[in-house]
């Protein structure tokens, strides 16, 4: 059974991902309005009334804001770990329907098994996911894995560990330090902020991290979360190549209020 993914949007301004398998799909936030997220899922090849629940990371509102408006979609369950939930309850003139999750549990949602991981960011609990579908051996339907990590200042070693056992990665490649100390639109308490270990992750970081868990079962890599200001493919690209020389996989640079096509993870 093949898994689909693609990103909806990535950056400041919003954030959102799709995930398809045979009997779910999901989206990984909702940065974007409902009317936004229908679509930009039709744009990419999906249909909005086959999302059946939506995975929150954390209460920023470039990857809640959307929530308030899917209302229009009683019939959608969120996951999200209870800080999280009673954060983004605040915002809300309506009561979704919670499905709330301890950070580090494992747990199901129809033919996905989702692991939950703490990340550093300052948020209230945010998280990252791994979400596998599939069997292990299985020559029709192997077992398929995708793990998502962004707005994270650094990784700890926990985090490592879920990228290495992964087919399709997405990590946070946020900001060139160099852009980002010559920005005049920032103050310093914001860069310190965005370059502090519970800030964001930078080129040069986003580089280590991989290359520290480089891994042959790696598929692709995509990295998102890029600062419209601060940030620049060429920036990335630079980060990229020690990773370019030692891995086969392919690389997806994710531009600032960008998307993906569908990738298929079969």
């Amino acid at each position: 059974m093949v898994m689909r993914f693609c990103i909806l949007g990535s950056g400041s301004s919003g954030n959102s991902a799709l995930i398809e398998t045979g009997t779910t799909s999901v989206l990984l936030d909702a940065g974007f309005s409902a009317r936004r997220l229908a679509a930009l899922i039709a744009a990419a090849g999906g249909s909005m009334e086959r999302v059946d629940a939506v995975f929150v990371t954390h209460e920023h509102s470039d990857h809640s804001s959307g929530i308030e408006s899917l209302k229009k979609f009683p019939h959608l369950k969120f996951y999200a770990n209870s800080a999280t939930a009673r954060a983004v309850q605040k915002t809300l003139t309506w009561s979704p329907e919670w499905k709330i999750f301890a950070t580090g549990s494992s747990f199901a949602h129809r033919d996905l098994e989702v692991e939950s991981f703490a990340i550093p960011h300052d948020a209230q609990d945010p998280v990252g996911f791994r979400f596998s579908s599939g069997l292990e051996g299985d020559l029709f339907s192997p077992r398929r894995t995708l793990t998502w990590v962004t707005d994270l200042g650094h990784a700890p070693q926990s985090i490592r560990d879920q990228i290495r056992e992964s087919d399709v990665v997405v990590v946070e490649a946020n900001h060139c330090p160099r852009m980002l100390e010559a920005d005049p639109k920032r103050s310093w308490t914001l860069k310190r902020r965005i370059s502090g270990r519970h800030g964001h992750l930078s080129n040069e970081r986003m580089s280590e991290l991989l290359l520290s868990v480089a891994s042959p079962r790696w598929r692709r890599i995509y990295l998102a979360h890029l600062s419209r200001d601060c940030n620049s493919r060429d920036a990335v690209e630079l980060a990229l190549v020690a990773l370019r020389s030692m891995l086969t996989c392919e690389f997806s640079i994710v531009p600032h209020g960008g998307g993906t096509p569908f990738y298929e993870i079969g």
